[in-house]
C-alpha cells in the first residue's frame, strides 16, 4: 500500500487469544526477516528505491459480542 509517498509492506496478524501474547507477539524476528527480504525482491524492480517501510495491522481477541478493532503498528522494522 501507500502512505503518502512512501510504499508500506503490511503483514496483518489476528490472534483470538492472548495466551501466547497476542498477534503483536506473533511476529518473531524470524517472521520479520522473511518480510523483509520479501521487500527486498520486490523491491529489485525498482529503478530508483522509494522511501517504505513495514507496518503491521493486528488483531487481537475481542468478546463475542463485538469485532476486534484493529491496531496499526508503524514500522515495526526498527
Amino acid at each position: 500500500m501507500n502512505d503518502g509517498d512512501t510504499l508500506v509492506f503490511v503483514e496483518v496478524r489476528k490472534r483470538g487469544s492472548a495466551q501466547f501474547g497476542g498477534a503483536a507477539a506473533s511476529i518473531t524476528a524470524t517472521k520479520l526477516s522473511k518480510i523483509s527480504a520479501s521487500a527486498s525482491l520486490y523491491l529489485t524492480k525498482f529503478q530508483t528505491t522509494p522511501p517504505c517501510r513495514i507496518d503491521a495491522v493486528i488483531f487481537d481477541s475481542a468478546s463475542a459480542s463485538r469485532l476486534a478493532e484493529p491496531t496499526w503498528m508503524k514500522n515495526i522494522s526498527q
